[in-house]
C-alpha cells in the first residue's frame, strides 16, 4: 500500500536471512539519500524481522540479495514538484533487483520491498513496475493549536515516506500559537507561542530529515486572517489597536492584519525574506483562508481607504493584499500557495490553490489555468472512517455534489479537458490539532492517512474498500515497525484510566466497538488548548476494525443466511458491555461511558432478538420499539458511538412482523 501501477506474480521466493545483503550501482548510487536509505533498511529490517544483519553495503558489481540500480544523478539540491518517483522492483532467481531512474525512485522502492517481507521472510517472486498517478501527494499538519515536538514531527514525516507521500506541509501559525523562530523579530515567538516554538537550527533539522526521506517541506503563514499570535508581539500588524493575547480557545476568531498600512508590508517582506532563507522549497504558503472582514468593516481607516483604492468588498481587499504578498514571495525566490479564497482572475497563474472547499472549486481553479490540489475529502481529524476518505477523488465529482446540484436545478460541472486536468497536482490529507496532542497524534493519523495516499499515488481505477481494508490491516502493524504509536500510546492512555491495571483487558474489549464523534460534533464544546484529552474516547483508534468487520459480517449473513458466527458475537459484545460497568464505575473519569455501556448491552440484546425473529415473525410492536431504541442507541454518548449499531438496524429491518 499503495497500490502499484503493474504487478505480475511468479512463483517462488527470495529468502531474507542473517546472509542478505545490498549492492548499489549506477550514476545515482553516490547520492545522500540512496546511501541513507539503504543502511536504514538494515536497522528496518531488524525491527520487522528480528534478523541481525551487519548493516554494510557490498561493492557494486558483486554479488547481493538486493541491489539497488540509480540509473542518474540528482544535481538540484532541493528536492522539485515533479522529480522521478518510477521504479521497477523485480524478484527472482534468489535475487532482488530495485531499478530507479533517480534517487527518489529507490525511496519508493525501498518501502514497497519493506511491504512485501512475508511473515515467513522472504519476498515472493514478482515484477513491479510502479510510478504515482500525481505529482503533489502532502499532509498538512497544524502545530498550531496544540504543538508537536520535533520527534513527533518526525514520526509523522517517516510515516509519509512509508506509504509514499512526498510533501509535509507545516501549519506553523494560527490563531492559538506562533510555532517558529523569527531572529528578525522575535517577539513573534517570545510572546505569540506560550514558549512552545521551533527553533530554526530544529527546522533546519527537520527540512533535511525529510529530504533524506525523499519528502519537500513545505511552510504555512496563515494571513491576513488566523493571525491572532502575531499580534501580542507586533500590535502595529493589527487593524485595532487591540489590547492582544495569544489565544487558547478554538474557532475562527476575528483578529486581521492591517492590509492598509504600508509597514505591514514591509514588516512582512524582512519576515518573509528570513523563513524564505530557511526553506528551500519552491512553495511557500501564505494561507488567506477564512477572513472574517468585522474588524476591517468597523475600521473607519480601512473603509476610506478601500473607497480611495476602488475596492468595493473585503474580497476585494483581500486581492489587494494577496497580489501585494505575492510581489513579495516572487521577489524572495518562491511561488506562492494558498487556500480557496485566495483565487481571483487578476492574479498571475504561477499560484497554486489548495481547496479545501472541494472539487468544484479545484476544478474551476484548473480551468482558469491555475494549478491546485485537493484537502476537501481528506480532514482526518473529523474522525471519518478510511473508507469515505479512499472514495474522494481529485478527479471525480462526489456523488452527494452531483444529487446536491440536480435537486437545485444545477448544471452539473463538465470534467476538465484532458490540458485542465494537468493542472490538477494532487492533494493533501489535513490534520488540525483542536482534538490532537503528540499523544495520539499517531492514532489520529494513522493507519487512514495510508488509504489516502494509496488515493494519490494509485491508479484511479483502484477502489475496492475490502481489499483496501485488508491492507490496510496490515500496514497499520507494519508502520509500527517505524517506531509510529498509534497502536501502542492509545493502550498506554487507556492504561492510564484505570485504577487497576488488571481491567484494561476488560476495557479494551468494551472499547474496541467505539469510535469517536465525527465532524464538528466535538468542537462545539469549546475545547481549548490546555483543556485536558485524555478520556476513553482520546484514547480510542478512529475507526473500529470490530465494529466494521461485524457490520460486514451482517452483510454477509443477510445474504448467505448463516446466524451462528452473528449470535456469537452479539453474545460477546453483550457480555463485554456487562462486565465492564465496574470498571467504569471504579474510575472517576470513565463514569460518562456508562451511558455508553448501556447502549451497546441493548444494541446487543435487540440483535439477538432480531435473529430469533428473522426465523419466526416478531410479536406486536417489537420491531418499531426495537428501529426506535437502536436509533436511541445509535447517538453519541459521552462523546462516543457504538459503531455496531448500522449492523444492528439492518438486523431489525429485515425481520418481518406477525
Amino acid at each position: 500500500m499503495p497500490w502499484p501501477a503493474s504487478v505480475t506474480l511468479g512463483s517462488g521466493s527470495v529468502p531474507i536471512d542473517p546472509n542478505f545483503t545490498v549492492s548499489l550501482t549506477g550514476a545515482g548510487a553516490s547520492d545522500p539519500r540512496v546511501q541513507a536509505v539503504a543502511l536504514r533498511l538494515f536497522d528496518r529490517l531488524y525491527r520487522q524481522t528480528g534478523i541481525k544483519v551487519l548493516p554494510r553495503l557490498t561493492p557494486a558489481g558483486t554479488p547481493a540479495t538486493l541491489t539497488i540500480l540509480v540509473e542518474n544523478k540528482d544535481h538540484r539540491p532541493p528536492q522539485k514538484l515533479g522529480d522521478d518517483e518510477r521504479y521497477s522492483l523485480i524478484a527472482a532467481d534468489n535475487h532482488i533487483r530495485l531499478s530507479a531512474n533517480g534517487p527518489l525512485g529507490a525511496l519508493r522502492g525501498v518501502e514497497t520491498f519493506l511491504q512485501l517481507i512475508t511473515p515467513s521472510f522472504s519476498v515472493p517472486a514478482i515484477n513491479i513496475q510502479d510510478s504515482p498517478r500525481f505529482p503533489w501527494r502532502g499532509l498538512s499538519l497544524d502545530v498550531s493549536r496544540h504543538f508537536i515536538p520535533v520527534d513527533g514531527v518526525k514520526r509523522t514525516i517517516d510515516g509519509l515516506a512509508a506509504v509514499k507521500m512526498n510533501v509535509f506541509h507545516w501549519h506553523l501559525s494560527d490563531d492559538q500559537g506562533f510555532r517558529i523562530e523569527s531572529k528578525k523579530f522575535p517577539r513573534l515567538q517570545q510572546l505569540g507561542s506560550d514558549g512552545m516554538y521551533y527553533t530554526q537550527a530544529q527546522v533546519v533539522d527537520v527540512i533535511n530529515y525529510a529530504r533524506a526521506r525523499g519528502i519537500r517541506v513545505i511552510p504555512e503563514f496563515d494571513i491576513p486572517g488566523h493571525a491572532t499570535s502575531w499580534l501580542p508581539g507586533y500590535p502595529k500588524l493589527g487593524t485595532t489597536a487591540g489590547p492582544f493575547d495569544i489565544v487558547r480557545t478554538h474557532g475562527i476568531l476575528t483578529a486581521l492584519l492591517d492590509p492598509t498600512n504600508e509597514s505591514t508590508y514591509r514588516f512582512l517582506d524582512t519576515f518573509i525574506g528570513e523563513m524564505t532563507r530557511l526553506f528551500p522549497d519552491d512553495y511557500f504558503h501564505i494561507g488567506g483562508d477564512e477572513v472574517n472582514p468585522k474588524e476591517w468593516n468597523e475600521s473607519a481607516s480601512v473603509q476610506a481607504f478601500m473607497r480611495k483604492h476602488n475596492l468595493a468588498t473585503p474580497d476585494a481587499l483581500q486581492s489587494y493584499f494577496n497580489a501585494r504578498l505575492l510581489k513579495i514571495v516572487t521577489k524572495h525566490g518562491k511561488r506562492m500557495e494558498g487556500w480557496d479564497e485566495i483565487l481571483q482572475p487578476n492574479l498571475p497563474k504561477t499560484i497554486v490553490i489548495q481547496s479545501w472547499r472541494g472539487q468544484e472549486s479545484l476544478w474551476q481553479a484548473a480551468r482558469e489555468g491555475f494549478q491546485g490540489i485537493l484537502s476537501a475529502g481528506y480532514y482526518v481529524d473529523l474522525m471519518y472512517p478510511a473508507s469515505q476518505h479512499y472514495a474522494v477523488d481529485p478527479m471525480v465529482l462526489p456523488p452527494a455534489v452531483v444529487e446536491k446540484l440536480t435537486k437545485a436545478g444545477k448544471p452539473i460541472p463538465e470534467a476538465l479537458t484532458p490540458e485542465q486536468a494537468k493542472n490538477v497536482l494532487g492533494g493533501e490529507a489535513a490534520m488540525w490539532e483542536e482534538l490532537a496532542t503528540d499523544e495520539n497524534l499517531d492514532a489520529k493519523l494513522w493507519p487512514r492517512t495510508a488509504a489516502i495516499a494509496e488515493r494519490f499515488w494509485s491508479a484511479q481505477s483502484v477502489t475496492d474498500p475490502r481489499s483496501m481494508y485488508d491492507r490496510l490491516e496490515k500496514t497499520n502493524h507494519w508502520l509500527e515497525y517505524l517506531g509510529l504509536t498509534q497502536q501502542s500510546n492509545l493502550v498506554l492512555m487507556r492504561r492510564q484510566l484505570l485504577k487497576d491495571d488488571r481491567d484494561l483487558s476488560t476495557l479494551d474489549r468494551f472499547a474496541a466497538v467505539l469510535e469517536p464523534v465525527k465532524g464538528y460534533s466535538r468542537h462545539a464544546e469549546k475545547y481549548g488548548t490546555y483543556t485536558p484529552l485524555n478520556r476513553l474516547v482520546d484514547a480510542i483508534p478512529p475507526e473500529s476494525n470490530t465494529a466494521r468487520h461485524f457490520r460486514e459480517a451482517v452483510d454477509t449473513y443477510l445474504t448467505n443466511g448463516n446466524p451462528e458466527a452473528i449470535r456469537t458475537e452479539l453474545a460477546s459484545f453483550r457480555e463485554s458491555a456487562r462486565n465492564v460497568r465496574p470498571v467504569l464505575h471504579a474510575s472517576p473519569i470513565l463514569t460518562e461511558n456508562l451511558e455508553a455501556a448501556e447502549a451497546l448491552d441493548t444494541l446487543s440484546r435487540i440483535g439477538e432478538e432480531a435473529l430469533t425473529y428473522r426465523s419466526a415473525p416478531a410479536p406486536g410492536t417489537w420491531k418499531a420499539d426495537s428501529q426506535a431504541a437502536v436509533k436511541s442507541a445509535s447517538q453519541h454518548k459521552g462523546d462516543l458511538l457504538v459503531q455496531i449499531a448500522p449492523g444492528v438496524q439492518k438486523l431489525v429491518d429485515s425481520v418481518t412482523n406477525k
